[in-house]
């Protein structure tokens, strides 16, 4: 098809702003699935989507539609909504021309909006603002109306105003985007063929396949190719459309978004942001070479362990076909006592954490014991070399070669309801941040801005607390700015004296008092009691900051006994003492594995 007729864009969004549905009216209304298949969120694949209510992984699909007497090829890629799934975002902007940004007409502008609002303009993508669910009576059409006026600096008529459940003014939204989004344009003048891969996924018969945007030339069934970054060449086995499911067409030329079956099997060197070659130009790779994706890079790090040691490789097969399909997940082995074979295991954030364990488990029928998330860490040396901490396994035990620990702060972004401004102000003072500004969008709404260290956001559940103290009204957003010193110490807990790696966590020096003594707190909590006395301690640098014990079971020796003197008492609770004290020193409690699971639970 001529590329006057292609139009590629995105729909981008805060979570729960109707993408999906919008997405269902376009299939409908394009006639792309037959009636009798469609339901709703249809691009939702999964059914984590479906029952989370919110868009995981990206779909493509190619839709037909006639405009005044021309037939348009309509590229449309949804996109996930979420602040753990932004690369999902970054990804699609990469491959398309245009974005509908869609905002709902009760809740208005979030802070995702505006995130995902900012990156499209850094492409420089034509932005098509739309007020979504105007059916709903609550909804503040005319508020919402004029804070998208206020950030986009546009006359309120230029917003289209929709209902994507009752389909209203849906064809409109469908024909501005043949009128306003441009048409592909070729990057180079050379015929050259060039893609980028946006996602992928794996096929047993047909290796690796990647979904591309094609930027020059064209492509087809066994042509040779070449891939930039992962070192590869290979024979195309089939190329094709999204409909959305895989269809299969004679080839892919520039302009297209589609797939290609590599036929590479090994799955770790194809690489989402990589550029697509014919193999004959690969000598030519470096100039060639695709610009403008942004590379993701984990924030929340956790361990994950089978509950069974026997599923170690059935959790080994599992990582390594989701780490194909989501290349923002990294995994290594470890190993730890009482827990045995596991995976330190990278997340955007904790809810990409909560999906990808929940994949683990529903699709792996797998039981896992997790760690307690933690974030990434620098430290340099006395000889000025600096090195990442993922976990406290990484700390070195001796501090004193450390010349400076430094933890990643970010930029927070809040959106809320003026009516909670307050409340969440309270919750920010709870955390070490630094105020920076506060803006105030339409008549209802602020932005509170502030500087905070990473682990205060994603490694406390700062969204939870944020949603919780606005009854779900406002929104978070957070960009990472750069590395600052902190005083960190590694805190260690030991069980009857022996230090148990798997509970030990680094912490702030300032806060591991309290973290100290509520680690023992909640052990003492969750340990079964034995036949004698457990010490709890949390140490550190071999200072004991916190203590519990366990108290020993005691079993009644006397009540045999009936009358008599009463030193044959004195003796068999003496003796008991003896034994109690021979079992303590002998003894070594092994921690079950529902334990682990209450302690980290509660973090």
């Amino acid at each position: 098809m001529e590329k006057k007729y292609i139009r590629n864009f995105v729909i981008i969004a805060h979570i729960d702003h109707g993408k999906s549905t919008l997405a269902d009216r376009f299939l409908e209304l394009t006639k792309t699935v037959n009636p009798k298949k469609m339901h709703s969120q249809y691009l939702d694949l999964m059914d984590l989507e479906r029952e989370k209510g919110i868009t995981i992984k990206m779909q493509p699909v190619t839709m037909n539609h006639s405009f005044e007497g021309n037939d348009y090829l309509l590229n449309l890629i949804d996109t996930p909504g979420h602040v753990d799934f932004s690369y999902e975002v970054s990804r699609s902007l990469a491959a398309v021309e245009g974005a509908v940004l869609l905002v709902d007409a009760v809740k208005g502008i979030q802070a995702q909006t505006v995130a995902n609002l900012e990156l499209a303009q850094k492409q420089g993508l034509v932005i098509i603002p739309v007020i979504n669910k105007i059916d709903l009576p609550e909804a503040r059409i005319g508020e919402v109306e004029k804070e998208m006026s206020d950030l986009l600096f546009i006359n309120p008529e230029d917003i289209l105003k929709i209902s994507a459940k009752d389909g209203t003014n849906i064809e409109k939204v469908l024909e501005t985007i043949i009128k306003k989004i441009p048409s592909p344009k070729d990057v180079s003048k050379e015929d050259d063929f060039r893609a980028l891969i946006f996602d992928s996924k794996y096929d047993s018969f047909k290796g690796v396949i990647v979904y591309v945007r094609v930027f020059d030339g064209h492509i087809k069934e066994g042509d040779n190719i070449y891939l930039i970054k992962g070192e590869v060449e290979s024979q195309v086995k089939e190329v094709g459309l999204f409909k959305p499911e895989l269809v299969k067409s004679e080839f892919l030329e520039s302009g297209e978004i589609g797939y290609i079956a590599t036929g590479i099997k090994e799955s770790r060197k194809v690489r989402v942001g990589d550029t697509v070659l014919l193999s004959r130009s690969k000598l030519q790779a470096s100039k060639l070479a695709l610009h403008g994706y942004k590379e993701s890079s984990p924030m929340v790090f956790l361990s994950v362990y089978p509950e069974d040691s026997n599923d170690f490789e059935l959790l080994k097969n599992a990582l390594e076909k989701l780490v194909l399909t989501d290349a923002s997940l990294i995994s290594k082995p470890e190993l730890k006592a009482g827990l045995g074979r596991g995976y330190q295991c990278g997340f955007l954030g904790l809810l990409h954490a909560e999906i990808i364990i929940e994949r683990l488990k529903r699709e792996f029928d797998l039981n896992l014991i997790l760690s307690t998330p933690s974030v990434l860490f620098k430290l340099i040396d006395k000889t000025n070399r600096s090195y990442f901490v993922y976990s406290p396994s990484d700390w070195p035990e001796n501090p004193s070669g450390i010349k400076e620990t430094l933890e990643q702060w970010a930029k927070l972004e809040i959106l809320t309801p003026l009516e909670y401004m307050g409340n969440v102000s309270e919750l920010l003072k709870k955390i070490k941040s630094n105020y920076i500004k506060t803006d105030y969008i339409g008549e209802e709404k602020c932005r509170l801005v502030y500087e905070t260290p990473l682990r205060e956001i994603v490694a406390k559940n700062f969204y939870d607390k944020v949603k919780s103290v606005t009854k779900g009204f406002a929104s978070v957003n957070y960009e990472v700015l750069d590395w600052r010193q902190v005083n960190l110490v590694k805190l260690d807990v030991l069980i009857l004296e022996r230090r148990e790696d798997s509970l030990s966590k680094i912490v702030p020096e300032s806060e591991v008092q309290k973290e100290g003594r509520k680690t023992v707190e909640k052990l003492k909590s969750v340990l079964p009691p034995q036949l004698f006395s457990v010490p709890l301690q949390a140490v550190v640098y071999g200072k004991i900051i916190a203590r519990e014990t366990i108290r020993a079971k005691r079993k009644d020796v006397t009540a045999p006994l009936y009358g008599g003197d009463f030193s044959r008492k004195r003796k068999l609770l003496q003796k008991q003492k003896k034994g109690k004290k021979k079992l303590k020193e002998k003894g070594k409690l092994a921690i079950p594995p529902k334990a682990f699971l209450e302690i980290f639970k509660s973090e």
